[in-house]
């Protein structure tokens, strides 16, 4: 549903600020007919600032509405109304009369600050904090602002970011040749007072709250100057979320069907059929919808879906064209029964290959059904390239076993692809890895990343997670970043690599899978909070892949180099610091190292030496 926004205005904004304990001016409201609510609080001659306040009016000093002068009631209510015809486009709310902050400032530092109150659609409510002022811009660029996910950050943990940022160096004292114009604790009580602020907004309907510039008063106390944003005035309805059951459905089914299996060989459908034969599944546990068979190569063939809503499977693969998916797919949710989890294989639903909207009726279909309360089965896709589970040697890709033969054995990482190209290649040259699932999610219609985090924080098997993707779906950062959350809670390491955070790369995203591929910054720091190791480059992420899959925790005890060359032992010994000390054989170990060493040949080009290995 489409979220309509209103507008924020000060005076609003400043009730919503002092409710939460934050420090705003001391200001009075002169209404739209140059009422006052009672007397003002000011003395006569008293410095002032009269701001004028009207709807969707972001840029009062642009418009000429902003007044600097002593107090004089008459005065002002004379200048709200030569206000209110400066700015004729904006329907008039009346004036705000605040006091003159006298405020702390620094010779050629920045002392000022920019407070951003968010609720993201991707990521949930964010702080963003950094320097403020009319030249905000351009001090981002040499010193970005810090992001805090409410959800994920403590105050007393954004303290520690905001003391090592530019602007808390500043702040505090810390830049050299300067003073401290504040303390900790103002500071702390200035941030927890922001995580209870963002308590009333959501009560009130706020989806934006900016406050610039922000302030240290006379005494040291944050002071919001300025501060506008938007409403909601809509609400978007949630959908509920799938049937926990097709995790397992999913990874070791009981009972498996394909439709799309064709009988010439080499094609998809084929391909899928006959890596899923070599499972551990038997042959009683297969079917086919073949319109017009009984059976094929086989095995018994359905006539159409329709049969399943009496014979249901766990999980049903769809090698068939966009169309016919989207058919299938409605009359499963139609009959009300048929597969606990669907896998589609085709691309042209919901890509740059859909022009007839199919992947729009996809999602409402199921929207839909589940909106209603209604069986509705977990779809995953579209444009998968297939799964591998070890457990049940069960490999449903469409790469045929002479071009990617699936040797992993059953182990404790998960890997979770939106690329299917990306997953096999990490099967392809990571075939050392003990592998729990690795699947390609696809362009996540319906299960998304999250679910997949979910399922993987459900079962004890899995120690790692590993994932790569181009884009999360609308909302899907958040959930992710609780997920993730939620296994390293219990001990398990969460692995990233995001693809896209370039233009470049957001538009090879999108040509591909039809990602959408937000601000990589927003997305670094919420994965970040929520405990994700972010892969920064893919050399980093098959390293910390090949590391945590030999070691879940990431932290061995010791650690032995071996090597053939003096510069390498030099350099490897060089990286043995912090937790990674290096390890000393014993003589048993050394014996078996020289066993190891003539059994293959070398005995008098490498020997084995007793000590830190070198």
């Amino acid at each position: 549903m489409h979220t309509a926004t209103g507008f924020l205005h000060e005076g609003r904004a400043y009730g919503l600020l002092a409710a939460a304990g934050l420090r705003v001016p001391r200001h009075a409201f002169i209404d739209g007919e140059l009422r006052t609510s009672g007397p003002l609080p000011f003395e006569p001659g008293e410095p002032i600032v009269l701001k004028g306040i009207a709807d969707e009016l972001w840029h009062k000093s642009d418009k000429g509405a902003v007044h600097f002068g002593s107090f004089d009631a008459e005065a002002l209510k004379a200048e709200a109304a030569a206000m209110r015809q400066r700015v004729p486009e904006h329907p008039w709310i009346g004036g705000l009369v605040c006091e003159k902050v006298a405020f702390k400032r620094l010779s050629g530092l920045p002392t000022e600050a920019l407070v951003s109150l968010k609720r993201d659609p991707d990521a949930g409510w964010l702080v963003v904090c950094g320097i403020g002022g009319l030249q905000a811009d351009a001090w981002a660029a040499m010193a970005p602002p810090m992001i805090w996910p409410i959800a994920l950050a403590t105050p007393e943990q954004a303290l520690a970011d905001l003391r090592a940022h530019w602007l808390g160096r500043t702040w505090l004292g810390h830049q050299r040749g300067t003073e401290a114009l504040t303390d900790e604790a103002k500071l702390l009580s200035f941030l927890q007072g922001l995580w209870r602020a963002v308590e009333g907004l959501q009560r009130e309907g706020v989806t934006l709250l900016e406050l610039n510039p922000i302030v240290l008063d006379s005494e040291g106390r944050p002071t919001a100057l300025d501060g506008v944003g938007t409403l909601e005035t809509e609400t978007t309805a949630t959908v509920a979320s799938p049937d926990p059951a097709w995790y397992q459905a999913l990874l070791n089914p009981r009972s498996l069907v394909i439709a799309g299996v064709s009988s010439r060989e080499g094609t998809v459908g084929r391909i899928i059929l006959e890596n899923v034969r070599k499972s551990k599944l038997p042959e009683s546990a297969l079917r086919l919808i073949k319109p017009g068979s009984t059976e094929f190569l086989g095995l018994p063939c359905l006539a159409s879906v329709a049969e399943l809503a009496t014979a249901p499977a766990d999980q049903l693969i769809l090698s068939l064209p966009a169309p016919q998916t989207l058919e299938v797919v409605e009359q499963l949710c139609r009959q009300g029964g048929g597969a606990t989890v669907v896998y589609l294989v085709a691309g042209g639903l919901g890509d740059g290959a859909d022009t007839e909207g199919l992947g729009k009726r996809l999602v409402a279909c199921l929207n839909e059904h589940r909106r209603a309360g209604k069986w509705t089965p977990a779809v995953v896709g579209p444009n998968g390239l297939g799964l591998f589970s070890p457990d049940q040697a069960l490999n449903s890709l469409f790469i045929p076993e002479v071009k990617l033969p699936l040797t992993a054995k059953p182990g404790h990482l998960a890997l979770a692809s939106q690329s299917g190209a990306f997953l096999i290649t990490r099967l392809s040259r990571r075939a050392e890895l003990g592998l729990r699932a690795a699947v390609a999610i696809g362009n996540q219609m319906d299960l998304r990343c999250s679910d997949f985090f979910k399922g993987f924080a459900s079962d004890p098997a899995v120690k790692v997670v590993g994932a790569y993707l181009e884009g999360f779906t609308p909302g899907d950062l958040e959930a992710t970043a609780e997920a993730a959350k939620t296994l390293r809670a219990s001990g398990r390491r969460v692995l990233l690599y995001k693809g896209g955070r370039s233009q470049e790369g957001m538009a090879a995203a999108s040509s591909h899978t039809g990602a959408l591929a937000g601000d990589h910054a927003l997305q670094a720091a919420v994965l970040r909070r929520a405990g994700v190791l972010l892969a920064e480059r893919m050399e980093a992420f098959d390293a910390a892949l090949a590391w945590l899959g030999a070691y879940p925790s990431g932290c061995p005890k010791s650690v032995a180099i071996m090597t053939n060359a003096g510069f390498e032992s030099v350099a490897s010994a060089d990286l043995l610091n912090g937790p990674f000390r290096g390890s000393k054989l014993t003589e048993a170990e050394t014996a078996a190292l020289a066993a190891t060493i003539e059994a293959e040949g070398l005995t008098g080009l490498v020997s084995a030496v007793t000590g830190r290995m070198v």
